[in-house]
């Protein structure tokens, strides 16, 4: 039952995250879809971890180089995903209260992103692995 709360409160929370990116997106002031871009990003930034965990051996070493190079592949994406934004409205493509409401968009999906993993990531009775 644990699950299916955090379930709910995960979808929830990526819920208002994409509210953010919609609103810096679709509000008539704003007027410009170019921070869409950064959807690319959020499909990018599980995936080095998806591979490492794959591809490493499953011992107890406190850590592995496949795995650091996934976490430092994962960092260099979520650093991107909030860069974006930043040199759009730098470039004045995109308004700076439009660069607010994506980054707050980012903050809060990369945060659902990192809850996923640390709720279903450690293999209970229900994990991502058997996808």
């Amino acid at each position: 039952m644990a699950g299916v709360k955090a379930l709910v409160g995960l979808s929830f929370s990526g819920a208002i995250g994409l509210t953010f990116l919609m609103l810096g997106c679709a509000l008539e002031y704003y007027g410009v879809y170019w921070p869409l871009f950064v959807l690319i990003f959020y499909v990018l930034c599980p995936i080095p971890h998806f591979i490492a965990k794959r591809v490493s051996d499953d011992t107890d070493a406190a850590s592995s180089a496949c795995r650091e190079l996934a976490y430092f592949f994962t960092t260099g994406i979520v650093v991107s995903a909030f860069g974006l934004p930043i040199i759009l409205a730098r470039v004045e493509a995109i308004k700076w209260g439009a660069c607010g409401l994506v980054l707050a968009g980012n903050a809060v999906i990369f945060l659902t992103i990192l809850g996923f993993f640390l709720v279903f990531g450690r293999g209970d009775d229900f994990s991502w692995e058997q996808w």
